[in-house]
């Protein structure tokens, strides 16, 4: 991929320039790092390492489970479905690019990463994570559409539209997190293996082991997240201003339920994502502890992604009834065969 070209050749010229001594002459070139985010205590190792692939393969499950019913079922093929698939996509992406290299780190097979693939796993999780936050802020004016403009709403949202927003935040991700990436690993880092205090190559912890001022490369980090986190939530907050509004001039009961259950398990995630990311990448870097940004890593890294398929599924009742559907044709296919 060109994204992940650009990031190689730029960690290959600075390796190279670190060699030379044109740059930094006085500190070791560091090639790689090691992750020291969990217990070397071996059975307590082996605890871990179950746990987290266990609930790996169940978040696989959920979000495929979701991804394959939305394609399966010709009800399900809306506006509003085709973005929750796509989240769905994107969940499963955004959590294997993090978890075989934690869970190989963690078994003791594989502790260190090369300065390129730590590159390559930064580009791809912040890209991801960008694109969940920006699909998340789409789902909102999808709703807003639907309950605001209910007559116009198929005019609106047609799948051109749909892939358009889609495709739209991937490369605004993809162009944000590609700048904050090559300016994160034009730094030097010290010492021959420096140790990362966390699970994956995110950006704070990866600043935290360079043996530069890195006031420049926090402040591009709080504005890619001012644009990611920020100006979504705002966006998302100001879509529901008009949705509850709305909501609340329906005369029917039931009417009002159903549009506040559509909404709500949206709104769940939205508030379970942004509110965690927000306290890992927007606090000030005095305040922030490692230890503690390692919890709320794990919470928005696997928490979240475990429970988007509960939420989505457990409180939409055109999921549950597609899902029986599923279900049940599968059964009568398999006593037929």
């Amino acid at each position: 991929m060109p994204a992940v070209s650009l990031i190689s050749d730029k960690v290959q010229f600075i390796d190279e320039m670190y060699l030379a001594g044109s740059i930094w002459d006085n500190q070791s070139m560091a090639h790689e790092f090691i992750f020291q985010a969990f217990s070397t205590v071996p059975e307590i190792q082996h605890l871990i390492f179950t746990f987290f692939l266990l609930l790996y393969l169940i978040i696989l499950s959920g979000n495929i489970s979701i991804l394959s019913i939305v394609c399966m079922v010709n009800s399900l093929h809306t506006p509003m479905y085709f973005f929750l698939a796509s989240l769905s996509l994107l969940e499963i992406c955004y959590i294997t690019v993090i978890v075989p290299q934690m869970l190989a780190s963690i078994s003791d097979f594989h502790r260190t990463i090369p300065l390129a693939n730590c590159a390559i796993q930064m580009f791809f999780f912040t890209t991801l994570g960008s694109t969940d936050s920006f699909m998340l802020a789409v789902m909102a004016y999808d709703r807003y559409v639907a309950i605001c403009h209910p007559l116009h709403y198929t005019l609106l949202m047609t799948w051109r539209v749909c892939m358009w927003l889609v495709i739209g935040s991937l490369i605004l991700a993809i162009v944000l997190c590609l700048q904050l990436t090559a300016l994160v690993f034009t730094l030097p880092f010290c010492g021959n293996k420096p140790k990362i205090n966390h699970f994956f190559c995110d950006v704070p912890p990866v600043l935290q082991v360079a043996c530069a001022d890195t006031h420049l490369h926090q402040t591009a980090l709080y504005g890619v997240v001012f644009i990611v986190l920020t100006i979504p939530f705002v966006l998302i907050c100001i879509s529901y201003v008009y949705i509850v509004a709305a909501i609340l001039r329906i005369k029917s009961s039931s009417g009002r339920h159903k549009a506040f259950s559509t909404c709500s398990s949206h709104l769940t995630v939205v508030f379970l994502q942004y509110g965690v990311c927000s306290l890992v990448y927007l606090r000030p870097k005095s305040s922030t502890l490692e230890d503690e940004d390692k919890k709320l890593a794990l919470i928005y890294t696997f928490v979240t992604p475990f429970l988007n398929p509960l939420i989505y599924t457990l409180r939409n009742k055109d999921i549950k009834q597609a899902l029986r559907k599923v279900i049940k044709k599968w059964f009568h296919l398999g006593l037929e065969s």
